[in-house]
């Protein structure tokens, strides 16, 4: 008992966080790091407990200054964000942490966190949510490519393969011979297309022989083919100042709005724009689709996760990305990319 006494101590003094512990408004014990900031900073402890019982009143709004009463009223923990040192060149931004430890004996807690460091835990949370959803939708393309090639290609390929068998084996006559090898040549050359427009999806040959406009090119007319609704591209950007890797998201992005407004929008038309400017290039598609109200889409859910998606690709290459659109009005996605002169 002894030996777990002494290691919570321990624990407590070399915390990374400031920590006071008070009885009202007696100090009771803090450890290590409240004790040098409080010394660098020049303030008393009792500041905070004043800065916590502001912000309990404003927050909750106590009939009397009873702390009990305060407490009562109250959820047991409040964040305040705070700043000290503002009369120095770099003022320190922290969370004032307000946990109630008892409320008969009137304890509590007040801790500093570092706002620095909680919108870094912040940014790990949702960088490991992101890589949820990266991981569900790499999933879900292995899932779709396995069903694709379980249910048409094999299957088709197995028919093939039965014809072939029945060449071999089977008397037939010459024009039924010609019938059936013309059968099976149909197929093969059915599923060729279909292979290639799988390989397209995945990785468009275009774009790594001729460039992105090209690649878009193919893109918009492999859209307008299978679809009917017109899909342009215009512009004439230099993309050779781009980085492979920042041509293979603007095309993924293009092929995921492409994606987004045929599934969702019921377009009647599609344009694809791609400018160099002095110090940038952007990537705009355009939809004269139904639209949607942007913020309803900007959390994970089964819609938006494209379009996170594509957000994040952005954000990681250092580019900027946005989406515009109202219901009635058509949706506009802009990446826009800086290159260097």
């Amino acid at each position: 008992m002894a030996t777990a006494q002494h290691w919570i101590e321990h624990y407590f003094d070399e915390a990374s966080d400031a920590i006071y512990l008070f009885q009202e408004d007696t100090l009771l014990v803090s450890n290590k790091l409240a004790q040098d900031l409080q010394d660098e900073l020049h303030f008393a402890p009792n500041y905070l407990v004043q800065v916590a019982d502001a912000a309990v009143k404003q927050k909750f709004a106590p009939t009397d200054d009873c702390f009990s009463c305060s407490i009562r009223s109250m959820m047991h923990e409040i964040s305040i964000p705070i700043t000290l040192a503002n009369d120095k060149r770099h003022p320190l931004n922290y969370f004032l942490i307000y946990h109630v430890i008892d409320v008969p004996t009137k304890v509590f807690s007040l801790t500093l966190k570092s706002r620095g460091t909680i919108d870094r835990m912040d940014e790990m949370a949702e960088q490991r949510q992101l890589s949820r959803y990266v991981s569900e939708a790499q999933e879900k393309e292995r899932k779709n490519i396995s069903e694709d090639l379980h249910d048409s290609i094999a299957q088709s390929m197995y028919s093939a393969i039965m014809g072939v068998r029945r060449l071999a084996k089977d008397s037939l006559s010459p024009t039924e011979t010609e019938e059936l090898t013309a059968g099976i040549e149909k197929q093969l050359n059915d599923t060729l297309e279909e292979v290639k427009g799988m390989a397209l999806d995945i990785r468009p040959s275009v774009l790594d022989n001729f460039g992105l406009i090209p690649a878009l090119r193919v893109l918009a007319e492999r859209s307008e083919e299978a679809t009917g609704i017109t899909t342009t591209v215009s512009g004439s950007a230099k993309t050779d100042v781009l980085s492979a890797e920042t041509q293979n998201v603007l095309y993924r992005i293009a092929q995921e709005a492409i994606h987004n407004a045929l599934k969702h929008a019921e377009p009647h038309e599609i344009d694809l724009l791609l400018v160099s400017h002095n110090h940038f290039i952007t990537l705009e598609i355009m939809d004269d689709g139904k639209g949607f109200e942007v913020p309803k889409h900007q959390e994970f859910n089964g819609r938006s996760m494209g379009l996170m998606n594509m957000n994040e690709r952005v954000k990681a290459l250092n580019g900027a990305f946005s989406i515009k659109s109202e219901p009635g009005n058509g949706t506009m996605v802009t990446v826009k990319f800086p290159v260097a002169l």
